[in-house]
């Protein structure tokens, strides 16, 4: 008692008190009194803990628990006016008893200072939790919308209304728990489309001459009301004019100089117009070409060595534009400046050029016939994309009928204009295409959404069978997830504002017979078209270095040139996507520079959820100190008893600095290679190693390595810039011979993840010395200038592509029905195969793709010559979980492996433990044979070829495949209101459903622990507990088998999920779920956590546990912890959230993750059961020794059992009713026979 008491003080002295602590130093009476005020003012009605919180550690001048950085860190979790708080260490020790000298404060939360402490202690590492108010205020109605927040045309604005929070109570301010939401509320608003209209033409100007032919404008004025919109058209019309014929002399007056001899322009002579050309980083541009804008083909030069020109005979009298171009930059216009001197001078900065990038791609859109839509596409790049072309279903758009730049509107829609759309923007740079769009019409009166539901099969528990049918699935019904026409407040943005679904319309509930009890559904009736449910769509993950695994700690993270997060203390990370984004380009930076800047290429689900992404990040080289004033090399991929595979040449006096200024002295040079003869360097590999080609077509590359340069002034550590750095590649490492003349220097663009040409290779043959001794050898040699921080890449363009066709499941039963989606399956390219031998053997090429409801097409290089030129590792990931592969050992087999004979010997499917059984089971390797449309057996999969990606993506379950499953022990769930966990927009609105919130999701699962020498099912049973919409209503069932711990005998332990309670869909009140655990077969309860029953005692009402073989309560509300045996998980994924809940709960610890079963720790119920002996004959024993009196003793129990079935009462739910059932029935068959025998005694 005195503990608990001691628990009680802290609390009252951390809501009430504002300085310091020092436990033991007030007496009791006077605690007890201030604790017992506080609570019965506050704490009437059902409250909420929050979850712990522990965001600093001991280290330096204390523990900081600060309430501020709390709200930073976790934004909304912690209520507006906490009433009290809670402190204890990491062991689960309350701060009163730490005999630590704490502070705390309702407003600035808890602290512990380490020069406070007596005896020179530490303080002790804290973590806290805040109580938050009960309902005592309620919220006024609603206000007037307020006015439109926009006057602009075409725009949307917010529209406003408030509400005001009023107290039920006469209490202090602080006191008084605030109202649940918001005080205010917003809507979209939009005002008319732009306009734009052409005035009257004006009056023809003068002739620009008066013989000899010339031109006359009148011009027109747009009239607009926005700067967003224009005219269709020109401003300015020509006509020609002044057609006689003029005198032979020169009419041109000039003011300086003579006229040319064509009289086009003065001439000067000895005139001269000085020029400098520089890059952004103050480097000298050699070659660059230099001319008059106004006439280009006239006196072009071109620029030397230090970047300079001049041009002879131009006038300095007035300005004049220079147009200078070079390749690889973006062209400019500069005009000259003249000065009293007669001299002009004119100095240019050239921007690199930068291919265009799609911004902002066209989305999918439904409308009806009639209708109108907007279709819209941006690019950036350097110089500006200024060129737009729409196609239809691979058609380009005529421009003239459709008047499009940019976006593309299509007004009275017909049926055939559905299809798909894509927008393709070209500049100098090249061009590129946008993801095409899917625009669907619907005929007028036809509903936007069949109403009939779709056939969706719902797995029975293991002890469920329907009578008649036999059957363990139910037909449950579902909607299609896709987008319909529903009613827009304005059908002309880029993406519509709430989108519409074909979504649940209406459902009802069922019984299904299970024979000996009863299960409760809710099936879906109707369908229809309604707002879309927008999941969070999240990207997760943890950046590690390739080598050792250590983490990226505090690296920071960037979306495109915004700073997006940064990462956790362990390389955690977590990044919010948004609806709009196609392609997901994030790169980390190590503000420590240990670690180099690594752009990585996400896949994603937009259907929501959370992807997790193992990411690695390679450490930089060790730098080396060369002289700036001689040639350097540097080799290229130093494995031990292999040759490098190329060498950076640095001629002398190559470095200079960021403003142009030539670096003499030391320069620290560190230079990064990822091997590709390294497969553990394949996942390290930044972008996507894709090129886009001159059509706007993304392609992809294989490389032959990649490497980071990082050169820096030894004295101030400044980074340096180098000028013509030769790279040369060895000959010997290329093995396939057509890939030499096709081998080109590639750069990253660390902003869009593409990667963009630098220059091609010449070849050179040489002396230079071997493993073994001197030989003659071939380079590739290509030229780049090292101008900014960029990965380099030595690659091939690849023609030979094929798509391999992956599925993912549930178990290794591999039913078509549980395919699990949002996957990441990766494949990692192995060439060459034997006959374009190579040892080691290198990778080309790495790619990811995300399962969706038909498996995943993965791209890959293949082969139809060689079977074996290609070969390819596949895994599987799910949430940072490994899935195993279907097993090639000890013999194939066509059925399980997914791929029929003979195709599947020619790929020589082989799982990673195929020869050495204690490796991972998590991968498998294949040959890449491309496939022979001429043979019928290599056209049904698993391979397609490139151009058959949709044969690929819409390919039937039973094609050919290749499979991957998630190894679980023996599980089962079951939801009343059906719910698919890894598509969140199948999330239906209803009180029976498991998660009451589609952007949030809670988990919670119990430990229990069994004392047996066999694994144990057990099962949770979930019924509404105090709702009144659901108080007594199955909202489903779970059952696991236990996990054996091996490190104690005849003992094992299972983590069952039940139904947390809280607020349910409609968050207006809140439901304690009725749990009740029960253990399969004859268990009995021998212990309950003390902690835990204490807490269900002090949070009425209490659940009777009469029981021996089960156990009741209502679930807690607060998240309690390990030590009550109870684990409570929070996230946006309901995956993510269980899988977290999972690995501490067999760590037992409220932090920790384990996958192996620690049944001593964070245990809340144990239960013995033990093994049953068998004390009787069974019935194949009796019908050996006395058939006959067998046989009809079976036949009269069989008539007595079918009397009892009709007297049967009606049905229930209950936990494994076959066993209970089988042993009533065989407790009232004792009875009956031992009635009979006695009758038949009496009537001798």
């Amino acid at each position: 008692m005195l503990e608990l008491y001691k628990v009680a003080l802290l609390l009252s002295v951390l809501a009430l008190g504002q300085g310091s602590v020092r436990t033991r130093s007030q007496s009791y009476r006077n605690k007890r009194v201030a604790h017992n005020t506080f609570m019965d003012a506050q704490t009437t009605g059902v409250t909420e803990w929050t979850s712990w919180f522990n965001i600093d550690h001991p280290g330096g001048n204390g523990d900081y628990e600060r309430l501020e950085a709390i709200r930073f860190y976790y934004r909304e979790r912690v209520c507006a006016r906490p009433t009290a708080m809670e402190a204890r260490t990491t062991d689960w020790v309350a701060a009163s008893e730490t005999g630590e000298v704490v502070h705390s404060s309702l407003e600035k939360g808890f602290w512990c200072i380490n020069k406070e402490q007596p005896y020179g202690r530490v303080c002790s590492n804290y973590h806290v939790r805040f109580q938050c108010p009960p309902v005592q205020s309620f919220w006024t109605d609603w206000s007037d919308w307020g006015p439109c927040s926009t006057t602009l045309c075409n725009d949307v604005g917010v529209q406003v209304r408030h509400r005001k929070c009023v107290s039920t109570q006469p209490m202090p301010l602080l006191l008084v728990p605030a109202c649940q939401g918001h005080h205010s509320e917003r809507r979209e608003c939009s005002t008319a489309p732009c306009t734009a209209k052409w005035s009257p033409w004006g009056q023809w100007g003068m002739c620009s001459v008066t013989c000899g032919g010339g031109r006359r404008v009148r011009r027109r004025t747009c009239v607009r009301t926005s700067p967003t919109v224009e005219c269709a058209g020109r401003p300015v019309e020509m006509q020609k004019c002044g057609r006689t014929l003029c005198p032979a002399k020169c009419q041109r007056v000039c003011t300086e100089g003579r006229p040319s001899e064509d009289c086009s322009r003065c001439v000067c002579e000895g005139h001269v117009v000085h020029g400098e050309v520089q890059s952004v980083t103050g480097v000298p541009v050699v070659g660059a070409w230099v001319g008059l804008a106004s006439q280009p083909k006239v006196i072009p030069v071109y620029t030397d060595t230090k970047g300079q020109f001049k041009l002879t005979g131009v006038c300095s009298s007035s300005s004049t534009l220079i147009f200078i171009r070079k390749e690889k930059f973006s062209p400019i216009t500069v005009p000259t400046s003249s000065n009293t001197t007669g001299l002009s001078w004119v100095r240019a900065v050239l921007k690199s050029a930068e291919k265009p990038y799609i911004v902002k791609h066209p989305e999918d859109k439904v409308r009806y016939e009639g209708g109108r839509v907007l279709l819209c596409c941006k690019a950036t790049g350097s110089p500006t994309p200024d060129k737009y072309y729409w196609y239809h279903n691979g058609t380009l758009l005529d421009r003239k009928v459709y008047k499009y730049e940019e976006d593309l509107v299509l007004r009275d829609l017909k049926l055939e204009q559905s299809g798909q759309y894509y927008c393709k923007t070209s500049s100098p740079a090249g061009s590129i295409k946008s993801s095409p769009a899917s625009l669907t019409v619907i005929a007028k009166g036809t509903p936007a959404c069949n109403s009939t539901p779709e056939m969706h099969l719902i797995r029975l528990p293991t002890d469920c069978v329907q009578p008649g049918t036999n059957s363990k699935h139910y037909n449950a019904g579902r909607c299609p997830h896709n987008q319909c026409a529903g009613s827009l407040d304005y059908d002309m943005r880029c993406r519509d504002g709430g989108g519409f679904c074909c979504g649940v319309h209406s459902m009802e509930s069922r019984i299904i017979d299970c024979g000996s009890y009863s299960l409760p559904i809710r099936a879906v009736t109707q369908c229809g078209c309604q707002r879309c449910v927008q999941p969070n769509v999240l990207v997760r993950g943890r950046v590690v270095t390739a080598d050792n695994n250590e983490p990226l700690r505090f690296g920071h993270i960037y979306i495109g040139k915004e700073r997006k997060g940064t990462t956790g203390y362990q390389g955690d990370f977590t990044l919010q996507i948004t609806p709009d984004t196609q392609r997901l380009v994030v790169n980390f930076v190590d503000p420590t520079e240990k670690f180099l800047d690594t752009p990585k290429v996400f896949v994603f689900d937009k259907k929501g959820g959370s992807i997790y992404h193992d990411v690695k990040v390679m450490r930089k080289q060790t730098p080396i100190n060369i002289n700036a004033g001689e040639t350097n090399s540097i080799n290229l991929g130093e494995m031990k008893g292999e040759d490098p595979i190329g060498q950076l040449v640095i001629p002398p006096n190559s470095f200079h600095k960021d403003n142009g200024e030539i670096y003499e002295g030391t320069v620290r040079a560190s230079v990064t290679f990822i091997d590709p003869r390294n497969i553990t360097m394949a996942a390290a590999t930044p972008g996507d190693l894709n090129f886009v080609d001159d059509e706007g077509d993304m392609l992809p590359l294989r490389t032959y390595g990649m490497f980071s340069v990082d050169f820096r002034d030894e004295t101030n550590k400044e980074v340096l810039g180098a000028g013509e750095v030769q790279v040369l590649l060895d000959t010997q490492h290329v093995k396939m011979q057509e890939h030499i003349p096709k081998m080109k220097l590639w750069s990253l663009n660390p902003e869009t993840g593409v990667w963009e040409e630098e220059s091609d290779f010449y070849t050179t043959t040489s002396s230079g010395h071997g493993r073994s001794k001197r030989e003659e050898r071939t380079f590739l040699i290509g030229n780049m200038e090292i101008r900014e921080r960029r990965l380099f890449n030595l690659d091939v363009p690849e023609n030979r592509r094929c798509y391999v066709k992956v599925r993912a499941y549930m178990s290794d039963k591999f039913l078509p029905s549980e395919q699990l989606e949002g996957v990441v399956i990766s494949l990692i390219n192995l060439e060459p195969k034997p006959g374009y031998s190579s040892n080691p053997r290198a990778w080309g090429r790495f790619d990811s793709v995300i399962t969706g409801s038909n498996g995943a097409c993965l791209p890959a290089f293949c082969d139809a010559q060689r079977p074996d030129a290609y070969t390819a590792y596949v895994t599987a990931m799910m949430g940072g979980e490994e899935l195993e592969a279907a097993p090639s050992s000890p013999k194939m087999n066509p059925n399980i492996i997914g791929v029929s004979q003979p195709y599947l010997d020619k790929m020589d499917y082989q799982r990673s433990d195929h020869e050495d059984p204690a490796l991972k089971k998590t991968a498998f390797r294949i040959n890449l044979a491309k496939p022979n449309q001429n043979n019928l057996d290599e056209t049904n999969g698993p391979i397609y070829p490139y151009q058959n990606l949709l044969s690929c993506e819409n390919a039937p379950v039973d094609a050919n495949h290749f499979r991957f499953f998630r190894v679980e022990k023996d599980k089962y769930e079951y939801n009343v209101v059906p719910f698919e966990e890894n598509d969140l927009t199948t999330w239906t609105g209803d009180y029976l459903s498991w998660w009451p919130n589609p952007q949030e999701f809670r988990a919670c699962f119990i430990k229990v622990k069994i004392q047996g020498q066999k694994e144990v099912m057990v099962r949770s049973r979930n019924l509404g507990g105090t709702h009144q919409e659901t108080k007594g209503k199955l909202y489903g069932i779970r059952d696991i088998r236990s996990t054996r711990d091996m490190r104690e005998a005849n003992t094992s332990a299972a983590c069952v999920e039940f139904k947390c309670s809280g607020m349910l869909f409609d968050q207006a009140q809140v439901d304690r779920s009725l749990i009740s655990i029960l253990p399969q077969g004859s268990c009995r309860r021998i212990s309950t956590n003390n902690l835990l029953q204490e807490y269900l005692i002090k949070h009425p009402p209490v659940v009777q546990n009469n029981e021996s073989h089960a156990f009741n309560m209502l679930a807690p509300v607060d998240p309690l912890g390990h030590n009550y045996g109870i684990y409570t998980v929070t996230d946006q994924n309901p995956r993510v959230a269980k899988e977290i809940a999972i690995g501490r709960c067999f760590d037992g610890t409220s932090d920790g993750f384990s996958r192996e079963m620690k049944s001593d720790s964070g245990v809340a119920l144990t239960f013995s059961c033990p093994e049953r002996k068998i004390n009787r004959e069974s019935l194949f024993q009796r019908l050996q020794t006395n058939p006959g009196q067998t046989l009809s003793q079976m036949a009269r129990d069989m008539r007595e059992l079918q009397g009892m079935q009709v007297q049967r009462s009606s049905t229930r739910v209950v936990a494994y009713p076959s066993e209970q059932q089988g042993r009533t029935q065989s407790r009232r068959v004792s009875t009956t026979t031992r009635r009979r025998v006695s009758t038949r005694t009496q009537q001798r």
